[in-house]
């Protein structure tokens, strides 16, 4: 029991830090009511929402704080694949080739934030667009479906991208 509160505790202390974070972000103010103000709404809703942000099963550190250098490697290479996709993607426009299907797909990511940066960067790559996220299976709209095999569609689909995340989350 006392390591449930512990962990309790951390996941409250880093919903109410990311929480301050985004207020001086957003206000850009350094006034001390607009810091004492903030302090105070990031402690008031982490603690009514740290059950929320940062799953109780998820107890382990490293599913929640990145590794920094994998973290910047992956958004370059996330850059690249979005550069790669609209190149491809521009192509098909002009020559008019391309089949579209809907494919299902597993991912060996075990993090909630893990498999949620995944189907956003599966979105945000020209061509695909992830229609749902459910525990670690994925619906994906894909523009240039080659197969029917959900294993390889999946493979296609998420290629490197998870590999990569996996080692950012890890």
């Amino acid at each position: 029991m006392r390591a449930e509160k512990k962990w309790g505790l951390i996941r409250f202390i880093f919903t109410t830090l990311f929480l301050y974070a985004l207020w001086l972000l957003f206000t850009a103010s350094l006034e001390p009511y607009s810091l004492i103000f903030g302090a105070l709404g990031a402690i008031l809703i982490a603690a009514l929402t740290y059950n929320i942000f940062i799953a109780r099963h998820q107890a382990n550190l490293r599913y929640i704080i990145p590794n920094p250098l994998h973290l910047v490697l992956y958004i370059f290479i996330l850059v690249f694949f979005l550069y790669q996709s609209s190149i491809h993607m521009v192509r098909a426009v002009f020559t008019g080739k391309a089949s579209p299907r809907i494919v299902h797909f597993r991912t060996r990511l075990k993090s909630d934030i893990a498999r949620m940066v995944l189907a956003n960067s599966i979105t945000i790559t020209p061509g695909t667009i992830t229609l749902d996220l459910n525990d670690d299976h994925l619906t994906v709209h894909w523009f240039f479906c080659d197969t029917s095999h959900a294993k390889l569609a999946g493979e296609k689909v998420k290629g490197r991208m998870e590999r990569f995340i996996g080692n950012i989350w890890s």
